[in-house]
């Protein structure tokens, strides 16, 4: 079996992996993000998870959805103590944690907020939503002309993510 094939065979692995815990606890939702993610870092020149456990690498893909989604606060839905992930794949935290602050440099993710791999819930919610940047400065959208604002309505329901003005 060549790299490229052994490479494959472990991201099915770990895709199995995930889509196993998010059945048991979460939903579809995470589960769907957490594949992404999988496939994100499966596109990397050198794929982290080719070496090393992938348990751990499950528990922290898992691990680092979730605390961009507020998985670990009692007052969002779904709730888990991060434990339940530890308990699962047998992991310990400090791991867990080590791997996803890597994962988080090597796909260059924010804290929370992330726009690939947010739930819808945490994308609605996205305190940024209501933020334009003008000429260098974060404004509300509500401080721009109307005609502005249709801009940048329609800008966003094409999908676009960043809509700049400039009196330039």
């Amino acid at each position: 079996m060549d790299k490229k094939q052994e490479l494959k065979q472990k991201e099915q692995e770990l895709i199995h992996a995930v889509s196993s815990f998010c059945k048991e606890k979460l939903n579809d939702e995470y589960e769907q993000l957490c594949i992404k993610m999988i496939q994100k870092l499966g596109r990397k020149r050198n794929c982290p998870f080719e070496r090393g456990n992938l348990k751990i690498w499950a528990a922290s893909i898992i691990y680092t959805i979730g605390r961009m989604n507020f998985l670990f606060d009692k007052s969002f839905e779904p709730y888990i103590h991060s434990r339940e992930i530890h308990d699962f794949f047998g992991t310990k935290s400090s791991t867990v944690s080590a791997k996803s602050k890597l994962i988080r440099d090597l796909l260059k993710l924010n804290t929370y907020f992330d726009k690939d791999f947010s739930t819808s819930e945490m994308r609605d919610q996205n305190p940024f939503n209501n933020l334009v940047e003008v000429d260098g400065w974060l404004l509300p959208i509500e401080v721009l002309p109307e005609e502005y604002q249709q801009m940048l309505k329609e800008a966003r329901s094409r999908g676009e993510d960043m809509f700049f003005f400039t009196n330039k």
